[in-house]
């Protein structure tokens, strides 16, 4: 099972549900019709879980041979698939192969100029690897900006994604921006949660604008020298660290 958790959000990719953590209320951003592009934001700033196959879809490319033709065809794919809004019935979330130390900078921009709408980064063990994934989704601010900071290192190239959200260059630079850090954003940044420093760290990681994080068990009891976990549950150190990373949220 994978959770991803976030002081104001909590999903289950197990379950394939993303939703808001308990005795917590949803940002306030847009209201229901009022625009927003992103369905998986859209739920959660209406106080609704999102669904996968209801609201968006998984995109993995970890685990699947990392591929930018493979990301476009599945994009192309969905940009067919629209509702009468006009929008794409799922919102796609893509997970690259990168992991938190590495360059992942080069993929981040890669699957937002397709056209994503979300990045899920694997393995981050420490607040300034999460730092720089936000910086790596976000354009450089405009000078009158009111979320100028983690100033953003996105290079500007987006024909795919202005094509695919069906706008012009100037609505496009405005609206690429992370949730909830600009409320008014449609980009969702989630950083996995997959090791012992990660956890040690979480309280530091959580300071990072990131839209959420994912606790993985898999990874988690790999790095804790356990293997893998029994097919009915988790070993029992792998939940004592889902729920050490549940209480910093």
């Amino acid at each position: 099972m994978m959770t991803l958790l976030r002081p104001t959000v909590s999903l289950a990719f197990a379950l394939g549900i993303i939703g808001f953590a308990v005795g917590t209320a949803p940002p306030e951003g847009h209201a229901q019709g009022s625009g927003r592009l992103n369905k998986v934001i859209e739920a959660l700033e209406n106080g609704r879980a999102a669904v996968a196959t209801q609201e968006w879809r998984f995109v993995d490319m970890e685990h699947s041979p990392f591929s930018g033709q493979l990301v476009q065809t599945v994009l192309a794919e969905m940009d067919q698939d629209r509702g009468s809004d006009g929008r794409m019935r799922l919102t796609p979330l893509v997970r690259i192969p990168q992991d938190g130390d590495e360059d992942f900078k080069w993929a981040v921009k890669q699957v937002l100029d397709l056209g994503g709408f979300g990045v899920i980064l694997p393995h981050v063990d420490t607040k300034e690897e999460a730092v720089r994934f936000v910086e790596a989704m976000r354009y450089p601010p405009m000078r009158d900006s009111a979320y100028p900071e983690p100033r953003g290192e996105r290079g500007w190239g987006p024909g795919g994604a202005m094509r695919l959200w069906d706008m012009g260059a100037n609505e496009y630079y405005r609206r690429a921006d992370v949730w909830p850090l600009n409320p008014e954003g449609e980009l969702f940044a989630v950083a996995m949660i997959e090791s012992q420093e990660a956890v040690d760290n979480i309280h530091e990681i959580l300071e990072a604008p990131v839209s959420a994080i994912m606790v993985v068990p898999g990874d988690m009891a790999a790095d804790l020298g356990l293997g893998p976990n029994p097919s009915d549950r988790n070993h029992a150190e792998v939940d004592e660290a889902f729920a050490t990373v549940l209480a910093a949220c």
